[in-house]
């Protein structure tokens, strides 16, 4: 069944205004119109550091954003990047250009001017929705980019161009979705890739659906009632799912914080709100296991939390579930797939896996050889479902690369185990080869945060003096203080006691903190580019 059979389907090709056919499907308007439909235009969608905003409110102002795009002139298809961070305007923009039948390209609100060079040049973007605190970084290279033609700023200084609230303020607008169907390009990511250029993944309106009904639904079992937060910000294609797709088609609450997360800044914000379902990456549950002022069980309303962007050691989910009562369901999803493909789920959680295929999903783990590895060797990750990307935008070579006919390749490493259980490895580019042995850096990782002085930890490829690779550890300890030589050997022999011994890591460097992404991905690349430095 392709992605526009599976949308008529399950919606019955209902027209969602006068211009729509049998057949034709639009995202925002669908999801939308379904929550008013309930009769939840006075329920609040978002909580933001301005106030709560309904769904009516949320309706009302996505139809005039797509408005205004469409009096500037925005055409159909034509791209508007968004430097947004997450206030309610995220969804407003990126909602009201899918409504319009235009492209949105949220991208990351923490990248350099030299990014977003190339992101507005790369996707020749005709308007830009950019932040204020942000706009400094879009200053001067306005003027650089000759396809775009519109400035709007969320915040309240305009810097000369236009703001956002007066701009969908201005004319009471005509509720118009463009006749687009599900196989309509609707957005594009782009990669947070850790070499070269970032490629912008192009994805279609039916594809924002599906992943809530095969996972946001029925695997995290959102409900109507429950009030949601994601670390993991909106253009992440994590934290878009987390707190847009999946809340809103249930008609949920979700609680935006715009700020960068910390874990006093969220503790203060589980305190505040009664937050029940919780989504975040591996790095923040550990800090904020270690934070004083982490809120008490007594404190919290946590029904379900789930975490991805990278495996989640099973020394944390237990210390978690210790202290909360709630597991942690640790998943994998990809930019290309859009959103968790591979996931533990409730009443089949197996801590130190990244659980099994989400229905609808399928999983291939392929050899050096191009061929299946038998169970409990280890293998690329291929993965086939109804949400990949069409194609990396502008980049022949790495879409047939990465998009082979009806599988995505991921570039992971995993084992599956007796139980149907997949186990991360790490990525390719990171496996090593010790005494011609791969080893999987994450297991060292892991083996090192089971230690109880180790808040986190990465590991990477390092030449001895006769060129031969060997692991070294980078240490985050959750006293600083208590780096020593001594503390050295106790942690190295601390590994050869978990795993094999050969794996041990024959350095470990103190760190105060490890260099990484947005969304909490440690950059192993730039620690193994400081030998070559």
């Amino acid at each position: 069944m392709t992605v526009a059979e599976k949308i008529a389907a399950d919606t019955g090709a209902v027209g969602l205004s006068p211009v729509l056919g049998a057949g034709a499907y639009n995202f925002a308007a669908d999801v939308l119109k379904r929550n008013l439909d309930a009769g939840r235009a006075g329920k609040p969608a978002y909580i933001d550091g301005r106030g709560t905003w309904t769904y009516g409110q949320l309706a009302d102002r996505v139809n005039r954003f797509g408005a205004a795009l469409r009096g500037l002139g925005v055409r159909r298809e034509e791209r508007v990047l968004m430097a947004v961070l997450d206030t309610v305007d995220w969804p407003t923009a990126f909602l009201g250009c899918l409504k319009a039948g235009i492209i949105a390209v949220p991208v990351n609100t923490l990248l350099t001017e030299d990014d977003y060079r190339f992101m507005l040049a790369d996707s020749r973007a005709k308007a830009l929705v950019v932040s204020e605190a942000l706009f400094p970084r879009f200053e001067k290279i306005i003027a650089e980019s000759p396809d775009l033609e519109h400035v709007i700023v969320s915040g309240a200084n305009p810097h000369g161009y236009r703001l956002f609230e007066d701009l969908i303020g201005a004319d009471e607008p005509e509720d118009v979705t463009a006749a687009t169907v599900a196989d309509d390009m609707a957005f594009w990511l782009y990669t947070s890739g850790s070499t070269g250029k970032p490629k912008g993944a192009v994805h279609v309106h039916g594809s924002l659906k599906i992943t809530a009904d095969l996972y946001g639904t029925p695997v995290v079992g959102l409900k109507e009632s429950d009030v949601v937060h994601s670390v993991a910000k909106l253009f992440f294609a994590y934290g878009l799912g987390n707190a847009m797709t999946f809340p809103l088609s249930v008609g949920a609450t979700v609680v935006l914080n715009a700020e960068r997360p910390t874990p006093d800044g969220v503790a203060a914000l589980l305190k505040k709100h009664p937050i029940t379902v919780f989504f975040a990456v591996p790095t923040f549950y550990a800090s904020f296991l270690n934070s004083p002022g982490a809120p008490q069980k007594s404190e919290v309303k946590l029904r379900h939390c789930i975490s991805a962007g990278e495996a989640l050691p099973e020394g944390i989910a237990r210390k978690w579930e210790e202290r909360y009562g709630v597991s942690i369901y640790d998943g994998l999803g990809t930019t290309e797939m859009l959103h968790i493909f591979l996931s533990n789920r409730p009443g089949a959680t197996k801590y130190g896996t990244t659980g099994k295929p989400v229905p609808g999903y399928e999983i291939k783990l392929l050899g050096e050889d191009g061929k299946p590895v038998k169970k409990g060797e280890m293998g690329e990750m291929y993965s086939r479902g109804p949400t990949s990307a069409v194609m990396y935008w502008n980049n022949r070579e790495k879409s047939r690369s990465t998009f082979q006919g009806e599988w995505t390749r991921s570039g992971d490493k995993y084992i599956e185990d007796e139980d149907g259980y997949f186990i991360c490895c790490g990525r390719a580019d990171d496996m090593l080869k010790v005494s011609g042995i791969y080893v999987s850096p994450f297991e060292v990782e892991a083996a090192l945060a089971s230690h109880p002085d180790v808040l986190e930890a990465a590991v990477v490829g390092w030449q001895d003096e006769e060129k031969l690779v060997k692991p070294r550890a980078f240490v985050v300890l959750k006293q600083h203080d208590k780096a020593s030589d001594a503390l050295v050997v106790l942690l190295q022999e601390h590994v050869k006691q978990v795993l094999a011994p050969y794996k041990y890591p024959r350095w470990i460097e103190f760190r105060v903190d490890l260099p990484k992404t947005a969304t909490g991905k440690i950059q192993r690349f730039m620690l193994r580019a400081e030998q070559q430095g």
